[in-house]
């Protein structure tokens, strides 16, 4: 199976004035198109400055970071904006939506900043497939956390991404909640056939996908297939 990610030799350093800290150390993986994988860790390991890298919304020191066949490291910003707003969806633990739009209106942004048509009828299917129909025209202040992730999950598909990068998802949600969202998480993402890179906490949700990357300290200390 081809390749939709590939990391080669991978290092990021952050530098302040005379100190630096490595943050990631010649880290390598390729990611198959379609599969799902996770990446867990300790709090500070890097996981999330990986993800970053891995979207395109950081660029690594040394090393190549290659998606659909861009080199990432090559691009400019907006070169770089234009290949996320074509192949890749986001996922946060913090939802980021946009206080000022509807829940509708968030869900539609993507598909805006593509130039699409019929974006309020796509949109609509997909807040209807995460069960929030009837809320589309609530603010983010006025749902639930668990709505709020919902329309979030809506609208990382509204694109039909290629990729899609997931933070923490359930990191600010209820146990039961969470549960909801992850199932909806991996239906919605294998009916659309993309592939989906997690970054989290919870060993139960990283078990089902269908890899596991541990960072420690930086470096990639295992690569496990779970099934």
């Amino acid at each position: 199976m081809s390749s939709i990610l590939s990391l080669n030799s991978v290092s990021k350093t952050y530098k302040s004035g005379n100190a630096s800290l490595q943050v990631l150390n010649n880290i390598s993986f390729d990611v198959a198109h379609g599969s799902t994988i996770s990446i867990v860790g300790p709090s500070g390991s890097g996981k999330t400055t990986l993800l970053g890298i891995c979207a395109g919304l950081d660029k690594s020191t040394t090393g190549a970071v290659a998606l659909q066949g861009n080199n990432l490291n090559s691009l400019n910003e907006d070169q770089l904006a234009a290949i996320r707003n074509r192949y890749i969806g986001f996922i946060f633990q913090n939802f980021q939506l946009l206080p000022t739009l509807t829940a509708l209106e968030n869900v539609m942004v993507p598909l805006e900043l593509r130039g699409e048509k019929n974006i309020k009828t796509r949109s609509m299917e997909l807040l209807d497939k995460v069960g929030l129909a009837s809320r589309s025209h609530h603010y983010p202040t006025q749902l639930s956390g668990g709505e709020q992730q919902r329309i979030s999950l809506a609208r990382a598909f509204s694109n039909s991404p290629s990729i899609l990068f997931a933070d923490e998802p359930t990191g600010n949600l209820d146990a039961e909640t969470s549960e909801k969202v992850v199932k909806l998480l991996f239906e919605l993402n294998k009916e659309a056939g993309t592939t989906l890179v997690l970054v989290t906490h919870d060993l139960d949700l990283a078990a089902q996908t269908q890899r596991i990357l541990r960072i420690k300290g930086g470096h990639l200390v295992s690569d496990q297939i779970t099934g």
